[in-house]
């Protein structure tokens, strides 16, 4: 019969002679009911999963007990009801992101961190998201305006809407500074004077004369696209539609193995997803009808 789950014990303390930094904020390492984790096996698999007091977590085809978990310092190793090591931590946004319901369409960590650079998105920044997905953008322009900033979200699928806010409800917690409108973005914005706008749907070009009714003079508009003739069409709107300083930009990502005296690049990288099409509105611009 399979050993019952365990924590494995953490390494000894270190020797009286090393430097030792306390904080009175130390319980932050502590797991708590509610909480993400991801646990990673020793194939390198991921498995996202939430701490409930009275759920067990399946992985596989073993089972942990919340008890080895709940109260632990994230970064411990448990075995499962089958004997299977797994690493333990909280997720970061790069292992969100790919993890999240397939209901929509997945954006890459890659893409949305050169939305976050390119776009130019800052704390106290107002902001319009045009289709939320399954929120891995929304979660990441949260963070990224902070609590100064506003996040307006435009989506016209509301289980869309819905599955983004409970991504953001189970990531990030309350977010005053969000508000999803369910709305047709191609038939206009309520807003004027923001900062930037982000869209990811299918023919951003009907959005062009809406975003720059709504963008303020020199404010950034960022376009997700997948293929060359939608980018393309994109990219001549955005010219003729009142923008300046168009860039177009592919972000490629390839993760290296590295083992002993074995080190290559893996087999398998995240190639094209798609184009990030960036813009500025010029000072005068065509008035959206």
């Amino acid at each position: 019969m399979p050993d019952t789950p365990e924590a494995v014990q953490p390494p000894a303390s270190p020797p009286a002679d090393s430097p030792v930094i306390a904080t009175p904020e130390e319980d932050r390492a502590l797991l708590r009911e509610g909480d993400s984790v991801l646990l990673i096996d020793r194939k390198k698999r991921q498995y996202l999963r939430v701490l409930k007091s009275e759920r067990r977590v399946n992985v596989r085809d073993g089972m942990i007990v919340p008890d080895a978990l709940i109260g632990h310092p994230e970064g411990i190793v448990v075995r499962s009801s089958m004997g299977e090591y797994l690493q333990v931590f909280r997720p970061t946004y790069a292992q969100i992101a790919p993890n999240l319901p397939r209901q929509a369409q997945l954006i890459y960590a890659k893409d949305i961190g050169t939305i976050l650079l390119y776009g130019d998105i800052h704390p106290g920044a107002r902001v319009i998201e045009v289709g939320v997905g399954p929120g891995a953008t929304s979660l990441a322009l949260i963070r990224a305006v902070g609590p100064t900033g506003c996040v307006i979200s435009y989506e016209i699928r509301e289980d869309f809407a819905n599955l983004a806010r409970a991504t953001v409800k189970r990531f990030h917690g309350d977010a005053p500074q969000w508000t999803v409108k369910l709305g047709d973005a191609y038939e206009g914005f309520q807003e004027r004077n923001v900062d930037r706008i982000v869209t990811d749907v299918p023919e951003p070009w009907r959005v062009i004369p809406h975003a720059a009714a709504a963008l303020r003079s020199g404010g950034v508009f960022v376009g997700f696209i997948p293929t060359v003739l939608q980018m393309k069409q994109l990219v001549d709107e955005l010219r003729e539609g009142g923008f300046a300083a168009v860039e177009v930009v592919e972000s490629l990502q390839r993760f290296w193995h590295v083992k002993e005296r074995s080190v290559r690049p893996e087999h398998r990288m995240v190639a094209h997803s798609g184009f990030l099409v960036i813009a500025r509105r010029l000072a005068v611009v065509p008035t959206a009808s």
